[in-house]
């Protein structure tokens, strides 16, 4: 049996950027993660940097979307000189676009409510109506009645991020084992031991970063994972010269050319396979809102499992129980990737959570049951 002063069970986005901030922080993990065809939701994620109309009615993560996106530059240039690949990091702000006028009348009261909610702290938006969005934006579609404006979003490129991660953890000390599922952690005196096909660990801490996987592995610790079933597709274009200028949440021009297409959801669906209906969904939606996109083609179309917990707000948690478990659950994985490195994984190393993340325990859930 190996023994180990730490283990990080998931090597995706949200285990990487811990286990690279652990390593920062003086820690050597082990990160132990699934196969490439496990349901992950980094296979599928959107690369954004976004904290537009986030946290209505959950001012806390409102705040903390937002206090990422602040310090992701800080990341971008530390990611930077630990690995030496540029993530290509761009915050130039976002819109969020409406085709109707009771669509940009919501988006438009989503957004007052979370500014009212967190006091006038989250990021400030503006909200345009169709020749104010025109005239910022000469491409959009007639069907575009108007949009809503925040300077503080922004997008990476994806792959970039989690070879950096990777390379970065690795680079900082960090080992790493693919195709290593873990099926049982049995908590004992000195810490948990850790057990699946062929391999036996003894870890002294342990993280659970295994998105969807956490819903099974908490229990094992004393912590819970309430997740809800939240599926979505993608679509790429070809490959293009530089043509879209802007970015939207369902919409955006990646730096090397494609354009990718998103914003589906399935709660009813376990099958990783595509649907033609939803693709042409995407796809319609997308023309209207920017019609020079019918001139490119779809070369690649995917999905992907979110890692969405029962209220969508992320779950931080350290186990009553067995304080040397601690779990990190979230969709947002690239937008709170500097919080999970910079912020979170010193607390881990410290065998502390702050206080600022006790509103995101999955405590909250029991709460609510009681009430």
């Amino acid at each position: 049996m190996q023994n180990v002063d730490l283990l990080v069970i998931g090597g995706g986005l949200v285990g990487a950027a811990i286990a690279w901030g652990l390593a920062r922080s003086g820690v050597k993990p082990l990160v132990l993660d699934g196969s490439d065809l496990d349901l992950r939701a980094s296979r599928a994620n959107f690369a954004l940097v976004w904290v537009q109309g986030k946290g209505l009615h959950a001012p806390h993560y409102a705040l903390w979307s937002y206090s990422s996106a602040k310090i992701w530059p800080t990341m971008a240039a530390a990611l930077y000189e630990d690995s030496g690949i540029d993530v290509g990091l761009i915050q130039n702000g976002g819109f969020t676009f409406a085709l109707a006028d009771e669509e940009l009348e919501a988006i438009q009261a989503d957004m007052e409510c979370i500014a009212s909610e967190t006091a006038a702290h989250a990021p400030i938006f503006e909200v345009l109506d169709r020749c104010q969005t025109r005239e910022r934006l000469t491409h959009v579609g007639p069907d575009v009645v108007g949009s809503v404006y925040s300077p503080a979003d922004g997008h990476v490129n994806a792959l970039r991020l989690f070879h950096a991660l990777h390379a970065a953890m690795i680079g900082r000390g960090a080992s790493y084992r693919a195709n290593h599922k873990v099926d049982a952690i049995r908590p004992v005196a000195d810490g948990f031991i850790v057990t699946g096909d062929g391999f036996s660990i003894m870890s002294r801490k342990i993280v659970l970063a295994a998105g969807l996987e956490n819903e099974r592995l908490a229990p094992m610790v004393g912590l819970s994972c309430p997740l809800k079933r939240s599926k979505g597709q993608v679509l790429v274009t070809e490959k293009c010269k530089p043509f879209l200028p802007c970015l939207s949440p369902t919409i955006r021009q990646t730096d090397e050319g494609g354009v990718m297409i998103g914003d589906s959801e399935e709660t009813d669906s376990s099958s990783i396979a595509t649907s033609s209906d939803i693709t042409a969904v995407l796809a319609s939606r997308a023309i209207r809102v920017f019609p020079s996109l019918a001139n490119l083609s779809v070369v690649r179309s995917w999905t992907g499992f979110r890692v969405k917990t029962a209220d969508g707000v992320p779950i931080y948690d350290r186990s009553p129980r067995h304080p040397s478990a601690f779990l990190v659950a979230c969709h947002s994985g690239v937008t709170l990737a500097a919080n999970h490195a910079l912020v979170v994984a010193p607390q881990i190393s410290a065998s502390q959570l702050s206080e600022e993340l006790s509103s995101f325990s999955a405590r909250r859930f029991h709460a609510e049951q009681i009430a």
